[in-house]
């Protein structure tokens, strides 16, 4: 009985040394460092951009208007006309169909004055003001970064107001279809704003009546102006 008992605390000792290692192996595994996998920090998810583009433009421009001095007086020989160059504010509105397709509104008005040349030399005929809105269709390149040249091509009608005859007793300038080409391009100084240099070629020949004295006379200039403008871009 006795070799019984001892054998059996025999085993009993053994039995709490087992334990005893077991518990001291995960005390020791549950403080023991992070693994490398486990301290590795999950990259950051990229936020979903959304598209905002929109497809409305608008610009602010100084415009030089260069007229081409030529010109007659039907019914008097060696006649020539000749119109004055200015410099005026200029408004354009676009709207893009996709991001290379657009169209484009020209809106400004300014004045000239028509003085005689030829056998007309020094004759002072009159000043008009003229209101020429600009419809072009224009292709945008944009595969150059902030650099984004572009051409177009259109229609311009020219309304004449407020015209005054001086060395002559009336005169009336008739309104006048024409043509019109470009060709430009934007510097994209970020998302909306950007600087814009523009240079337009209008083919404009108006017909008009003039009276000298008492006697009527038609006649015919051929202004075909160059516009050339820079200024401002701000896309929506």
């Amino acid at each position: 009985m006795a070799g019984w008992t001892e054998a059996w605390g025999a085993s009993l000792k053994t039995v709490a040394t087992v334990a005893g290692a077991v518990v001291v192996g995960l005390a020791a595994f549950s403080a023991a460092p992070a693994s490398a996998a486990d301290l590795a920090v999950k990259a950051p998810v990229a936020p979903v951009v959304v598209d905002t583009w929109n497809p409305w433009q608008i610009r602010l421009r100084a415009t030089g208007v260069i007229t081409n001095n030529s010109g007659s007086v039907n019914g008097i020989a060696g006649s020539g006309l000749k119109s004055s160059d200015t410099i005026i504010p200029e408004l354009d509105i676009s709207y893009y169909f996709t991001p290379n397709w657009a169209v484009e509104l020209v809106l400004g008005t300014t004045y000239s004055y028509i003085d005689g040349t030829g056998s007309l030399n020094n004759v002072a005929i009159g000043k008009t003001w003229l209101l020429p809105p600009t419809l072009l269709a224009q292709y945008h390149f944009t595969n150059f970064g902030a650099f984004q040249p572009y051409v177009g091509a259109g229609v311009n009608y020219t309304i004449f107001y407020s015209t005054d005859a001086n060395q002559v007793t009336s005169l009336d300038i008739k309104n006048t279809w024409g043509w019109a080409l470009q060709v430009g391009f934007d510097y994209m100084l970020d998302k909306h704003w950007g600087w814009n240099v523009d240079v337009k070629k209008l083919f404009l020949q108006p017909d008009f009546d003039v009276v000298v004295g008492t006697t009527p006379y038609t006649g015919s200039t051929k202004l075909d102006p160059w516009l050339i403008s820079t200024g401002i871009t701000y896309r929506f």
